[in-house]
């Protein structure tokens, strides 16, 4: 087995991941669900690969997420950074431990558990009991005070931390809370000060010891999966974990989600803000890009208004709206590096499309332009093969700043298509979607070089927290309508789990010189603000600890990369 660790650094990195563990423990759950429909029992996906088995202190087995997830002190909100699987109290320490003066202690309220965490951990404490005494689940279950309806409408209404609305058990090794910071979001907002915080000091040196604990328990991990919000300090984080990993696990690949939420596009309240901003693009993405194998922008300033939310109702305020969307994405692009190769009984599954996360890389950045970065689009719902509407362009970016009706005949794509629906509203098989997929292909003139698409029966299965954001028309099943149904979510036509409880997804990397206006806005804005002679952004730069050389690497590395998708443009260090 080839074992993924996960990376979550950032507030809105941990937002989406919160959703991406929910889909995994939703899968898991359908797995035991006597009632649940076969194509769940038989999804043929390995969790083992995000999965960890371990035990309690008591003795009790347990299944946990082989995860990091770094944040803000605070952030966990009513949850412990142990978890609460382990039973174990945290304790507050000066970090001192020669201080021999008089200590003193601030304290603050816990939060209080939300009718989801409630009702969830009341559930746990009955099952737990009653298990014991032989009762199942389902009695228990009958017996619950709190409705899903008060459920829904109270995460809709109340939303403040990522764990809200979390409903997987955390290993104690997994949530890392950054201590030490006498300062808010908006004053950690730069690469420079993110990175001091843990290269200073012990904070660093914990992180990477947890990262050890996950890896070396591992029989062969095949890669790391990193999400970070790069909009502010957390770029800074991350990229000092990314150098431990390129010392440490060199031949370890890493694919990087750089993530942004809608209220980072907020408007500048200063020229000055202004010019931070888009040196900190520059900045941050120069660092990332060149610790990992692969990098993946996603974040539009507004989701709610592209055609990407076609089919959905949400509000971009809401975090816990907007990162439903990009934690669906993920979870559909990832799928083929846990799919099952071989069957129960030996029979070779890899008709579906199962790569690992090497192979994945290798297809999308091995080839002869050796380019990095990367588009990802995604169809949600994505309509029945049977549909008109079934075609290429349904998939819409969610990668900011891309170009579209580009033609590349030397792009490389990875697509995975799950859950689809064919004649009758069945899962359409898998040489079904194939053969959708090239007459799909066949029809537009803009097909890739090459193109490798997965597929899987299993749709994306819609949990309790997930938010309400669903439109009038699509089904139970994510079938698309042709007359508005009415929903249980709190906005008008918004429809949530009570009515959908699975859809199906498309999903695709593209490897396009469509990405070319991220990396040139980036490139343009090092160059005009931070290098060029008199350039107004050098102070800025200076003040988070830049040189002169340093800042002409950054505009070098990002220029590659644009001389890459197109040999025409580019800049030179020394054109001053």
């Amino acid at each position: 087995m080839k074992e993924l660790v996960t990376f979550q650094v950032g507030s809105y990195a941990n937002f989406i991941g919160s959703h991406f563990w929910n889909f995994q423990d939703e899968l898991l759950g359908l797995v035991e669900d006597a009632e649940a429909d076969l194509v769940f029992k038989n999804q043929n996906i390995d969790m083992d690969v995000l999965y960890r088995t371990g035990e309690n202190h008591q003795g009790m087995p347990t299944y946990t997420p082989r995860l990091i997830s770094v944040d803000f002190q605070g952030s966990l909100g009513s949850m412990s950074s142990h978890g609460t699987l382990y039973n174990q109290n945290s304790s507050l320490s000066s970090g001192v431990t020669t201080w021999t003066g008089g200590v003193s202690t601030q304290s603050s309220e816990p939060y209080k558990k939300n009718l989801f965490l409630k009702r969830l951990y009341d559930e746990g404490q009955e099952i737990g009991a009653n298990n014991a005494n032989g009762i199942d689940k389902a009695s228990v279950e009958s017996h619950s005070e709190i409705l899903d309806t008060d459920v829904v409408k109270s995460l809709e209404d109340g939303v403040q931390f990522w764990t809200d609305f979390s409903k997987v058990h955390y290993h104690p090794q997994s949530l890392f809370e950054l201590n030490g910071l006498w300062m808010g979001a908006q004053e950690f907002n730069n690469y420079r000060i993110g990175r001091d915080t843990v290269s200073e000091g012990l904070q660093g040196d914990e992180i990477n010891e947890r990262l050890r604990f996950f890896v070396e328990e591992c029989d062969h991990v095949q890669g790391i999966q990193f999400i970070v919000d790069d909009s502010g300090g957390y770029s800074g984080v991350a990229a000092s974990l990314l150098e431990n990993i390129e010392d440490e696990y060199t031949n370890v690949p890493v694919l990087l989600y750089s993530v942004r939420s809608p209220d980072s596009y907020t408007k500048a309240a200063n020229r000055k803000q202004v010019i931070s901003r888009k040196l900190h693009d520059a900045v941050s993405f120069s660092a990332l890009s060149s610790l990992c194998k692969l990098i993946v922008p996603l974040g539009l300033p507004s989701l709610s208004e592209n055609r990407a939310s076609q089919f959905l109702n949400l509000q971009n305020e809401k975090p816990y709206h907007s990162s439903a969307v990009y934690a669906s994405a993920i979870h559909s692009i990832t799928l083929p590096f846990r799919m099952k190769r071989v069957g129960p009984a030996g029979e070779s599954l890899n008709e579906s499309g199962a790569m690992d996360l090497y192979e994945g890389i290798q297809m999308l950045v091995g080839q002869a332009r050796q380019n990095s970065v990367t588009i990802l689009d995604a169809a949600m719902p994505a309509p029945s093969i049977t549909d008109r509407r079934f075609r290429l362009v349904n998939l819409q970016p969610l990668t900011p700043e891309t170009a579209h009706d580009v033609e590349d005949l030397q792009a490389i794509e990875s697509m995975v298509v799950h859950g689809v629906l064919g004649a009758g509203h069945h899962e359409a098989s898998v040489s079904e979607v194939r053969e959708a997929v090239e007459t799909a292909y066949e029809n537009t003139s803009t097909r890739p070089r090459f193109s490798h698409v997965s597929v899987s029966r299993c749709p994306l299965p819609i949990p309790l927290p997930f938010p309400s954001i669903f439109g009038n028309l699509v089904g139970r099943r994510g079938e698309l309508l042709s007359n508005p149904q009415s929903g249980s979510g709190s906005g008008s036509g918004s429809r949530g789990s009570l009515d959908v409880h699975s859809i199906p997804m498309a999903a695709r990397l593209r490897s396009t010189t469509a990405v070319l206006p991220f990396l040139e806005n980036r490139l343009n804005n090092i160059h005009k603000l931070g290098i060029e002679r008199g350039s107004i952004g050098a102070d800025v730069l200076r003040d988070w600890g830049f040189g002169k050389e340093e800042v002409e690497e950054i505009g070098e590395s990002i220029s590659k990369m644009v001389l890459a998708l197109d040999p025409q443009q580019g800049y030179s260090s020394d054109s001053d």
